[in-house]
């Protein structure tokens, strides 16, 4: 038997592609829905400075939170790119070992990402 190298392409391309497609939209409906509470909290604060509720001695609590809202958005973010991008090698091996394991009508291990 022999390795069909645009059989494989495509079968790395589609692997991918179905794991990115559905990882970004995730990411774009959780990045969506996390910018939208910080931009709102900034308008609180913004408005509580402006109207003297948020006076000088808590101005920083105030904006602490905000960091931290923006701390905790992007480390998060990071995280689930991380996972994106182990679920894009574990998609791209399998193609790649299922067209070996064809190929050669050995079952080979899939190996696992170090």
């Amino acid at each position: 038997m022999s390795l069909d190298v645009n059989q494989l392409l495509s079968d790395i391309k589609s692997a991918t592609s179905s794991v990115l497609d559905k990882d970004v939209s995730s990411f774009q409906g959780f990045s969506d829905r996390q910018l939208q509470a910080i931009a709102k909290q900034a308008e609180f604060v913004a408005i509580g400075i402006s109207t003297g509720q948020i006076t000088e001695g808590s101005r920083d609590f105030f904006l602490d939170g905000l960091r931290d809202m923006t701390d905790s958005f992007v480390a998060t973010l990071s995280g689930l790119a991380i996972i994106m991008v182990e679920k894009v090698w574990n998609a791209m091996v399998g193609a790649i070992w299922n067209a070996l394991s064809s190929a050669t009508g050995l079952v080979l291990p899939v190996p696992t990402q170090r």
